[in-house]
């Protein structure tokens, strides 16, 4: 019998299976890094060595520990006392002197961030953040439970099965400069899981903030298990790789860039763990022949208010209307821009730079980037190899322009160079609306602008991510996750008396 031995020392050149006929070798660098009890993953889609030190394992593993035990006390907890907590934490956030403290750590935060060229979109917490965590929490206080509702009855003779809804467990979660998921991921508690936390280096002062004076506090004043919200004290990124590799978790989410999600997804499914990856995002929409000119102005208009994954990212236009369309499109941007104090940044398909005006490839503007403002011009040309990529502009609107012959052949492109997220169609043909529901491959589809796509404002509730169809079709749940999302289903054998 094969005897399994820690790893202790590692050295240069050992070869590491990849997959199930690839390795890579160790490099000099990683070898002089590992010390005894710390751990290596590898990437199968990269090939990517991780190293994981043996603090941050310590770290991810005593986390999901006292998540786990407070999972099991969790059962215990009655559904008011979860609705109290929801409360209790809205009650703080709505504190003049807790928010003000809040304020205090994230302008360090953000100032921290714009030193370092980091973008800052998601990571200031403003008034309209603050409201929005206070609403989510209160939506969890009236939302209903999964937990203990019979949703399915079997009936036999003398005795009958019941489908009942339960807790899932451990939901590990790992986001980048966002502190509102803090309240967001909570909705979880609803049907009796636990949560684990990993926030980037970006928003991790605030977010510790946040979990000092008003998530803790409301723990305890509402009697829920001390372990049942956990922050995982670390801003390395091994910590996040340390958790994912858990194979205690329920469910592990994760919402950031794209490579990075890629990771931590193929992490927890390598250690079993079912995952909710919400990476990469850009919405497309296409104009079709019959689109109203004015309808298609405000849509791209609406669309571009703010840089977020459902910020319009790729425009189709038809070519039989492209006369009027593209300045119309122009023109929208032009506003886009103008809202924000900004000029616009637009990136045309090779073959499609005759429908824009030439002196826009050479007209110098300035684009505010995460690192500053940066003089570019206003026009660039893209390969349509490139039409999948995902622009995250600071304040100056940036988006793809690509003419196309027909719809259909808008729907061929986003299904094969898109992240198969959003798509918007402006037509007044309801056949035509049909037929592109029908096509396109996405989990977000409308007719109108594209940052109707988000959870709060569609459903109703705080969404924990919104999923791409790019690694798959989802099974048996929507793209949007929620936290009245996350369950599980438990099979009971009633038997019938009398």
């Amino acid at each position: 019998m094969t005897r399994i031995e820690p790893l202790d020392n590692l050295a240069a050149g050992t070869m590491i299976l990849v997959g199930s006929d690839s390795c890579v070798r160790v490099s000099e660098e990683l070898a002089a890094e590992f010390r005894s009890g710390d751990a290596l993953a590898v990437v199968p889609e990269t090939g990517e060595v991780l190293h994981i030190p043996a603090r941050e394992r310590a770290l991810a593993h005593e986390a999901v520990s006292r998540a786990r035990q407070a999972f099991q006390e969790m059962a215990s907890v009655s559904n008011d006392s979860i609705r109290r907590f929801y409360d209790d934490f809205a009650t703080a956030l709505e504190s003049e002197r807790v928010w003000q403290g809040i304020a205090e750590v994230n302008a360090v935060d953000v100032a921290d961030a714009r030193s370092r060229g980091r973008s800052t979109t998601r990571l200031v917490a403003d008034q309209e953040l603050r409201c929005a965590m206070i609403e989510g929490l209160r939506g969890w206080i009236e939302a209903p439970t999964r937990r203990g509702r019979v949703v399915e009855t079997v009936p036999h003779d003398g005795f009958r099965v019941e489908l009942v809804g339960g807790a899932l467990g451990v939901v590990a979660f790992v986001f980048e400069g966002r502190p509102n998921v803090l309240a967001d991921a909570c909705g979880v508690l609803g049907s009796g899981n636990t949560v684990v936390f990993r926030i980037g280096s970006d928003a991790l002062r605030t977010a510790r903030e946040i979990v000092k004076t008003a998530l803790e506090p409301a723990i305890v004043s509402s009697g829920l298990p001390a372990g049942a919200v956990t922050l995982l004290e670390s801003a390395a990124h091994c910590a996040g790789w340390a958790l994912f590799s858990d194979e205690r978790l329920g469910l592990a989410v994760a919402r950031g860039s794209g490579g990075a999600v890629r990771t931590l997804g193929s992490l927890a499914t390598r250690a079993g763990v079912a995952v909710s990856l919400h990476g990469t995002g850009g919405a497309w929409m296409v104009a079709a022949q019959s689109a109203d000119l004015e309808a298609f102005h405000r849509a791209v208009v609406d669309s571009l208010d703010r840089k977020v994954c459902n910020t319009l990212n790729t425009c189709c236009i038809v070519a039989r209307r492209q006369a009027d369309l593209v300045p119309s499109f122009l023109g929208a941007l032009e506003e886009a821009g103008r809202n924000r104090g900004q000029a616009f940044k637009l990136h045309v398909v090779e073959g499609s730079e005759g429908a824009v005006p030439a002196s826009m490839f050479s007209e110098p503007i300035l684009v505010h980037r995460a690192q500053g403002e940066v003089e570019e011009t206003r026009a660039e040309l893209l390969p349509t190899a490139r039409l999948g990529v995902e622009w995250e502009w600071e304040e100056t609107p940036e988006v793809s322009l690509v003419i196309v012959d027909s719809v259909d052949e808008a729907v061929a492109l986003f299904n094969r160079h898109s992240p198969l997220f959003a798509g918007s169609l402006i037509s007044d043909d309801e056949a035509e609306q049909q037929h592109f529901y029908e096509t396109l491959d996405a989990p977000f589809i409308g007719d109108g602008y594209t940052r109707w796509v988000d959870g709060q404002f569609a459903l109703g509730r705080p969404e924990l991510g919104l999923s791409n169809w790019q690694n798959g079709r989802l099974l048996g749940r929507g793209a949007i996750l929620s936290g009245d999302s996350v369950f599980t289903l438990r099979t009971r054998y009633r038997t019938e008396s009398g």
